[in-house]
């Protein structure tokens, strides 16, 4: 399944916004449908988030004139975020578990 992103301004600021739908038959509009906005979460506060939530976060459709967009973007479906894990490495260039031993 795709994934769109579309990069717009709006009031002067830069946004993109993921959705999962996308309809280009309008004339003058780009239709976006089934938006995918970033969920909140409560340890770190992203202002840029914040406001697109904020601004966009009970739309069900957008609509938003050619003229407006900058880029459209069609993905894979986003992966999910991974932890990995890391060695840490002292002065000497051994990892932190060599040095111990």
């Amino acid at each position: 399944m795709s994934i769109y992103r579309v990069h717009f301004k709006w009031k002067e600021k830069e946004y993109q916004i993921s959705a999962k739908k996308l309809d280009l038959t309008h004339p003058y509009f780009v239709s976006i449908k089934e938006l995918l906005l970033p969920e909140a979460s409560n340890l770190i506060i992203n202002p840029e988030q914040d406001e697109m939530i904020k601004h966009f976060g009970k739309a069900n459709h957008l609509m938003i004139p050619f003229q407006a967009v900058s880029l459209i973007e069609e993905r894979d479906e986003e992966p999910k975020e991974k932890v990995r894990s890391f060695k840490v490495v002292t002065g000497d260039g051994k990892s932190e578990k060599e040095s111990k031993s």
